[in-house]
């Protein structure tokens, strides 16, 4: 079993940059791929980005390319996404996703997901 708690969110300003962390319990961590996606209020959740076990291996949706970055740290249990230059479209519940395949977090099929944190971008 896997648990997943996002954190980070809040309210930040169009061009500014929020990092949202997702803690996972469980001893097994270091061994899942893992995902952020979001969802906007009306919209289908949408994948966003992931990485494999190790780091050395992350998938992003074209629209955050260049402007986001997920990385993990297994020792800390914990997988990151540092958003830069955020746009008021990126406004968002933001969940994080583990599986122990990484296709089915890139397809949004996880085994587990965490509640969410919220991203709000002004304009």
């Amino acid at each position: 079993q896997v648990q997943l708690v996002e954190s980070g969110g809040g309210l930040v300003q169009a061009g500014g940059s929020l990092r949202l962390s997702c803690a996972a319990s469980g001893r097994t961590f270091g061994r899942y791929p893992m995902g952020w996606f979001r969802q906007a209020p009306g919209k289908e959740r949408e994948f966003v980005a992931a990485i494999n076990w190790s780091g050395g291996s992350t998938y992003y949706a074209d629209s955050v390319k260049g402007r986001f970055t997920i990385s993990r740290d297994n020792a800390k249990n914990t997988v990151y996404l540092r958003m830069n230059s955020l746009k008021p479209e990126d406004t968002a519940l933001y969940y994080c996703a583990a599986d122990q395949v990484f296709g089915q977090v890139v397809a949004g099929i996880a085994d587990y997901w965490g509640q969410g944190t919220q991203v709000t971008v002004s304009s």
